[in-house]
């Protein structure tokens, strides 16, 4: 017998520690970090050789299918993640953190890699650099998958570095099962040529990128937002989300452009996550009121405002409950013909 679950999340898994201090300081000079190799012209930086006081560390856990997971769990619907870990400690916390969670463990252990590890500096400013070891989550192989006793109405994947041609099978399966997908692909998978990446897009019914990633993937310039989407609603049949900061997000379903302004946060803690938390929650929006984009908008942008104002990758997630709260209530949307 099929176990029938909402949602799945397929992707990676890590053991996450935040490391917060006033004496991490962030450093802005253009001219002279680019020189030696910081491309954004920005850096994280600490005295060398220097013993740095610390606030308490926070231990948490991260990676795509997780901080997914949580706002899928958090708002009622019934679901599973498919994931990698090791055979070690922190694998065994994992579990039982998703028990927790309410979370259905599809996992597989690997007994030679650790359970991936990030280390995650945070400044004052809710700034941050993560050190990442990827671990058993890289290893992750198309046996990691086991979908034949697995029945799920939507499934989001975040593929991190695992294969693209695991991927792509696992795609293929689930939309043969009927099973509507999300994505968010990855650095990986946007380096990939447009012409391989394309028929993967293809199968997917939500793609949810940032605006630079969105230029990359589609060749068209950042600025042409227009471009962009017609070249978008070429490449897939389903919604294309772009999200841009602290100045929103995008979303083209073919038909309609809309636009969602953001929530201000009370505090801006940490970053990490806000991209998980938005994505995970403008498909809960549309899993609840299927194709109402403008409460999946509004969805979307409340679960992230949440996380980043918590330490932790998805330890602000909402709940349903806290999503009816007034604050959540109203949100700067606009909507235009395509």
């Amino acid at each position: 017998m099929n176990t029938m679950l909402d949602i799945i999340t397929i992707g990676t898994v890590t053991r996450d520690v935040f490391v917060t201090s006033e004496l991490f300081k962030v450093l802005r000079d253009k001219e002279h970090l680019e020189k030696i190799g910081f491309k954004t012209g920005e850096a994280e930086c600490f005295a060398l050789g220097s013993k740095i006081q610390i606030d308490e560390p926070i231990f948490s856990f991260g990676g795509g299918a997780h901080n997914t997971a949580i706002t899928f769990a958090r708002q009622g619907f019934k679901t599973g993640i498919i994931a990698k870990v090791g055979n070690d400690l922190s694998g065994k916390e994992f579990l039982a953190h998703l028990k927790i969670e309410k979370i259905k463990p599809l996992l597989s252990y690997d007994k030679k890699t650790g359970t991936g590890y990030s280390v995650v500096l945070l400044t004052p400013g809710g700034e941050r650099t993560i050190l990442v070891y990827r671990g058993a989550s890289e290893k992750f192989s198309r046996k990691d998958a086991s979908l034949k006793k697995i029945r799920a109405k939507w499934a989001y994947i975040s593929p991190g570095e695992v294969s693209f041609s695991v991927m792509s099978d696992i795609i293929s399966e689930l939309r043969k099962n009927g099973t509507n997908i999300a994505i968010n692909p990855s650095k990986h998978y946007l380096n990939m040529k447009h012409s391989q990446i394309e028929p993967l897009l293809n199968k997917t019914n939500a793609v949810f990128v940032n605006r630079e990633e969105a230029s990359c993937l589609t060749g068209e310039p950042y600025d042409k937002e227009r471009k962009i989407f017609r070249a978008f609603d070429e490449m897939i049949d389903g919604i294309a989300v772009v999200t841009d900061g602290s100045k929103g997000a995008t979303v083209s379903d073919g038909k309609f452009i809309y636009r969602s302004g953001v929530f201000k946060e009370k505090k801006l803690t940490d970053r990490t996550g806000a991209g998980d938390a938005f994505a995970s929650g403008f498909i809960s929006g549309l899993m609840r009121k299927e194709n109402d984009i403008c409460y999946a908008l509004r969805l979307a942008a409340a679960n992230a405002t949440s996380v980043v104002e918590t330490v932790g990758a998805s330890d602000g997630a909402l709940t349903a409950q806290q999503f009816s709260s007034k604050r959540w209530k109203y949100l700067n949307l606009d909507v235009e013909p395509f």
